[in-house]
Parts: structure tokens; sequence; C-alpha cells
């Protein structure tokens, strides 16, 4: 991804109690008023494992940089769509030659898992599974053109999701839940690049499937993007773009992280604006689209100082920050009616 820089008066004791009577008696007769709300019933949230998430992501990290046309790639693209399977997903391939900012064509593959895919009531759930063919914000110069692992961005938010997927086929909730595993997410235009400029070069697989959906017409209540979502230290500003176009949703999850404890890592404060995958997601398909995304407002890029970097490994995860956004997650989907 690229950064871009009440009061209630009281009424008189005698029109309650006229009110109250009126009502006793309308009940009474059988009068035909409404019955009274019911309560909500509780929901049984599950418990995300933090443990398992963190394995998720050390397999991703073992197939090294996951940069498209390289033959880790392509292994670790099967991985995730076996593991979809083996949670219970009904799974989607999308192949596409994409181009990248210097006209390289790179073999992409977006992968869908949908969970109840026949209901009309759904929330999307993504992240992008790619790494960085560049360290090209690293403070040595001579690794600007070394490939990332990507560890935290990338595969934290496929680890997040694989567990939030095995969740899923213990329990099922309400509603249908699609997971969506962006590819050619970090291909776009290096620091060090001469040539002319060109727009879009960032999150292609999110541009192709917001274009062409795996299943026509393809609708969502809202989305929620993680991207760096597995660091030490980490916090989850409430990025702009996301504020703006899925405000009600911001407000939804951040209240959900708080009831849940977690607001040291969920501040209720504004950060940046980053072009990331959400951005695709509701201009091509006008699906409000939220990205919990890292931000540090001490850090030069805004994003830590491993940020496109060869130090984006296993060193820097941390399952606390990866329980999380997990627990966080699943509360949000599971109170979907």
């Amino acid at each position: 991804m690229k950064r871009k820089y009440t009061f209630i008066p009281l009424l008189p004791l005698l029109i309650v109690a006229i009110v109250a009577c009126s009502n006793h008696r309308n009940k009474s007769a059988g009068s035909g008023s409404e019955e009274e709300t019911a309560p909500k019933p509780t929901v049984q949230v599950p418990q995300f494992n933090a443990d398992s998430a963190y394995r998720y992501v050390q397999a991703q990290a073992d197939f090294g940089p996951r940069v498209p046309n390289t033959a880790a790639h392509k292994a670790c693209g099967e991985y995730l769509a076996q593991k979809l399977e083996e949670f219970g997903a009904t799974v989607y391939n999308q192949y596409a030659d994409l181009m990248a900012y210097d006209n390289t064509i790179l073999k992409a593959r977006n992968i869908i898992g949908a969970y109840n895919p026949d209901s009309k009531r759904r929330v999307l759930l993504c992240s992008h599974w790619d790494s960085r063919p560049y360290a090209d914000q690293d403070s040595d110069e001579k690794k600007h053109r070394t490939p990332i692992l990507g560890v935290n961005d990338g595969a934290s938010g496929v680890g997040v999701l694989l567990e939030v997927a095995r969740q899923l086929q213990r329990q099922a909730p309400a509603i249908g839940i699609d997971l969506i595993f962006f590819d050619a997410e970090d291909y776009g235009t290096p620091s060090f690049h001469k040539g002319t400029y060109k727009a879009d070069t960032w999150c292609l697989g999110s541009q192709y499937w917001g274009r062409v959906p795996h299943v026509e017409g393809y609708n969502a209540r809202y989305g929620i993007l993680l991207d760096m979502v597995g660091g030490k230290n980490a916090a989850f500003y409430q990025e702009n773009f996301s504020k703006r176009t899925a405000g009600k949703q911001v407000k939804k999850i951040w209240d959900a992280a708080h009831r849940l404890g977690f607001g040291n890592l969920f501040p209720k404060k504004q950060g940046t604006e980053v072009t990331d995958d959400h951005v695709y997601v509701y201009n091509l398909r006008q699906i409000p689209c939220v990205d919990i995304i890292n931000y540090d407002p001490n850090s030069d890029t805004g994003f830590g100082d491993f940020w496109h970097t060869v130090d984006d490994n296993m060193d820097i995860i941390d399952k606390g920050t990866l329980n999380a956004v997990g627990q966080t997650v699943l509360e949000v989907i599971y109170n979907e009616q």
C-alpha cells in the first residue's frame, strides 16, 4: 500500500400513571397493540486462537518472498486455496495477467473463499497475500531491489483470516462471509524508478476483482481490509478514506474493539490516508470498506521502520496484536443479523 500525504425531561407523574394504566387495559383487552420488543439474543462469539493465526503467518513466511511470477508465489497460492477448502469454504480462483508499472506481466491470482454463498446478507473480509519485490525503504540502498519477506505487510492479515475461516467452519454466523486474498497489491512503483509515472500501479488484484468480481453483480453490506495487523506495538488509527466512505462501519469496529478491552490498539483517533485495496473495493463496487492498518505517527513513513524493508520478518510479529484484530473481527461479523 502507499501512503497519501441528552437530556430527557421528566413527565408529570399523573401522565405516566394514565399512560401505564391505558397500556395495561389495552393489553388485557387484547386490543391488538404491538407486543413489547423481544430482547436481542446473546450471540456466542468464537474465541480467536492467536497461536493458530501465528502458525499460518509462519507457514507463508516459510515459502519466502511471495512475489508474482516466482515459484514461492505459486506454491503459497496453492497452500492458501487448499486451506480455505480444508476449512469448508466454496473456493474461487481468479487468474489474471496484470501489467505492472514497468510493463512486466504479472501472473496474478485472487483467491476467494465463500461461506453460505447463497445468502444475500454478506460481509467481505480481505487482505493481500503477495509480498513486495523491493526493499526500497531500507536504510541500506544496496538492498532496495531485494524482495522482502512481507510477514507483517501481507502475511499477517492472511494469517488472521485463515484463523477466522477455521472458526467459520466450526460455527456458522447468521450471514454469508467472503474471504478474499488479493494478489499484486505490493508491486507498485518503487522509489528508485526513473521512468514515466503511471497511476494506479498498486493494488492490481483488487482493481481486477472490482471490475470482474468472482460472482456477477457481487455485493456486500461492507468490507474489512486487514493490512499489517501483526506487528509489535501496533496501533490502528482510523484511516481517513475509511472514515469518509465507511464511517458507520469504522465506528462499529472500533466500538467492538473497545468493548473487548483492545482500546489501546484501536485508538479513536484520526490516522493517515492510504492507497490500499479498500479504495478499489469502494470505488469500483461501491462497497464501504474499512482498512484496519497499522499507523505510526512517529515514523517517517507512517508505517514503522520495518515497512518495505528486509526487516519485515517473523521477529516483529506479536501474538497479542493478532489476537486483538482477530477477536475484534469475529465480534463484528458474528453480531451481524
